[in-house]
């Protein structure tokens, strides 16, 4: 059987691992062995709050709304449940960009929504 010699190959993983690790802090940018836990890490802490991000858009949308119908002399809870006994279909994204960027339409809302 032959001799396998992987140079080539070995030179080639190490060259694409330390381009994607380029930037890091202090060893991580240089040395193998510590580059590749941390672009492992990286690709799983990524992974993770990306799902985390959605969590604290939503619970930000939600203190934009509350902070607006309260204005408006309504809690959040109800506004949302009479929102869905009127079955209007706003997401939490648009109500926020309305409180925030037009209050004087989203307090169109909340008064349309009360006299149902």
């Amino acid at each position: 059987m032959p001799r396998v010699k992987r140079g080539k190959s070995h030179l080639k993983k190490r060259k694409n691992l330390l381009k994607k690790v380029k930037g890091y802090r202090w060893g991580r940018k240089s040395k193998i062995k510590l580059a590749k836990t941390a672009f492992r890490k990286a690709g799983a802490y990524a992974y993770r709050d990306r799902r985390t991000k959605k969590r604290n858009r939503r619970s930000l949308w939600q203190i934009k709304i509350n902070a607006a119908c309260r204005e408006n002399g309504l809690s959040y809870s109800k506004f949302i449940n009479l929102l869905k006994t009127n079955k209007i279909e706003l997401d939490r994204k648009i109500l926020a960009d309305l409180a925030e960027k037009h209050p004087q339409i989203f307090s169109e809302i909340v008064k349309s929504v009360k006299t149902d």
